[in-house]
């Protein structure tokens, strides 16, 4: 990672990243560990894209599909006791939204290319959301 994705991915964490954790943990209604490989995120040359696409492909669909199951108290209950971890990588070059999420062990991890796909936010949401509805 060079000088210019650094910058950026400092510039991310101290702004948009932080917003994040505080709406995940309002959505959810508790904390909850993130684990970013911020390192695998960061692909040289493409820094240019990570404070739109960053958000788009991971921050987005994880929040809506969370607040579309923690809708209810039954679905915010589930979540409490299900959820503990969430990790968020680029290491299987996945690229579309049916394979982006694992969940077990009451761990998450998101799991897809940072510039790839950006604009499918309600896909990578739904498969999300589907995943995790089938798991809680």
């Amino acid at each position: 990672m060079g000088l210019a994705e650094r910058r950026v991915v400092k510039a991310f964490q101290e702004n948009e990243y932080n917003t994040f954790l505080e709406e995940l943990k309002k959505v959810v209604g508790k904390e909850v560990t993130v684990n970013v490989a911020w390192d695998s995120l960061a692909i040289d040359g493409m820094s240019h894209l990570y404070e739109k696409a960053w958000p788009k492909v991971y921050f987005q669909p994880l929040l809506q599909a969370l607040e579309s199951i923690c809708a209810d108290d039954m679905g915010k209950e589930a979540i409490a006791e299900s959820l503990e971890k969430l990790h968020i990588k680029n290491e299987a070059g996945v690229s579309y939204a049916a394979k982006w999420a694992s969940f077990e062990n009451k761990e998450l991890t998101l799991d897809h290319k940072p510039t790839t796909n950006i604009d499918q936010i309600d896909d990578r949401a739904k498969a999300l959301q589907t995943l995790l509805e089938n798991n809680l």
